[in-house]
């Protein structure tokens, strides 16, 4: 079968038409040789002949040609940018908003009937990228209590470094730690875990380690600073610690799980840090004329 064509040979006038033989992927052959070494010749594979054309610019060319696939060679190959839209936040910054969302979802809802669909609707993200970052909802329950105490922890720490008097130091930190335990969606969440944790023993484990133990910690660390700075006398840090947490947040939490009162507002927190901050500072003051400890040495 014979197929008419225009020949692409820059040598020729535009236009000139040439019969190729047609076989499976020849005319893209004979195509692919007029097309890349017009400079050689135009092969007319029916016929048989090749007909030269500019031996001499051939000869002159050739030393161009090389250098430029040399030149080819070494250059760097340009940067594929990958399908897709580009990324509008990052990683950290969506997980954040999953956080956030799943901290309503599980407060609302509880463990079980938490739909993880929902969480992504409410975050504002895909499914599908939800489970891309965290791959299950226990995962999601973990990292959404972790993520809340890391924020409370690195402003107690903060506050440890503050050099302000120990007293309203003190007020500053049981203020936090308040703030933290006496939250509504917060007391929703342990109400939660303890009538699920028969059947979900796994989040129960992650509050008690992942929230508990390190609010309590975080407060022990925050008194043994000021201990080695000489402000306070304490026989353990951690006992302490557990004991003002209790005295701080105790009653009001309660009063808030049973039913018996709403969330304390801010004025009342604060009150109930301020008293709790004298009441135990009352307590564990460094004796009259003992030396205290210059700041530089804690």
């Amino acid at each position: 079968m014979l197929a008419h064509g225009v020949a692409p040979d820059p040598f020729y006038p535009v236009g000139k038409s040439y019969l190729f033989q047609w076989q499976p992927a020849g005319l893209i052959r004979k195509l692919d040789v007029f097309q890349n070494k017009a400079h050689i010749g135009t092969v007319n594979r029916m016929t048989g002949i090749i007909q030269k054309h500019g031996s001499d610019r051939l000869m002159n060319g050739k030393g161009k040609g090389q250098a430029g696939s040399q030149a080819g060679q070494s250059a760097p190959a340009p940067e594929r940018r990958g399908r897709g839209r580009p990324q509008l936040r990052s990683d950290d910054e969506t997980r954040a908003l999953i956080y956030e969302a799943a901290r309503r979802e599980f407060s609302e809802r509880g463990f079980a009937a938490a739909n993880i669909a929902d969480v992504a609707c409410r975050a504002g993200v895909s499914t599908k990228t939800l489970y891309r970052l965290i791959p299950t909802k226990l995962a999601l329950f973990e990292g959404m209590v972790t993520d809340r105490v890391d924020r409370f922890v690195s402003i107690v720490n903060l506050g440890a470094c503050d050099g302000r008097n120990i007293a309203a130091a003190l007020e500053a930190a049981l203020l936090s730690c308040a703030e933290l335990i006496l939250d509504a969606e917060v007391i929703a969440l342990q109400r939660i875990i303890l009538a699920e944790s028969d059947k979900f023993p796994d989040i129960a484990e992650t509050f008690y380690e992942k929230a508990m133990q390190r609010t309590i910690a975080a407060l022990a660390n925050w008194l043994g600073v000021q201990q080695r700075r000489g402000r306070i006398v304490l026989d353990d840090a951690e006992t302490a610690a557990g004991m003002l947490l209790g005295m701080l947040v105790f009653k009001p939490q309660r009063d808030v799980m049973f039913g018996h009162k709403p969330p304390p507002a801010r004025s009342e927190i604060e009150a109930r840090a301020r008293a709790c901050a004298a009441l135990f500072l009352s307590g564990c003051a460094v004796p009259a004329g003992q030396t205290s400890k210059q700041s530089g040495d804690a």
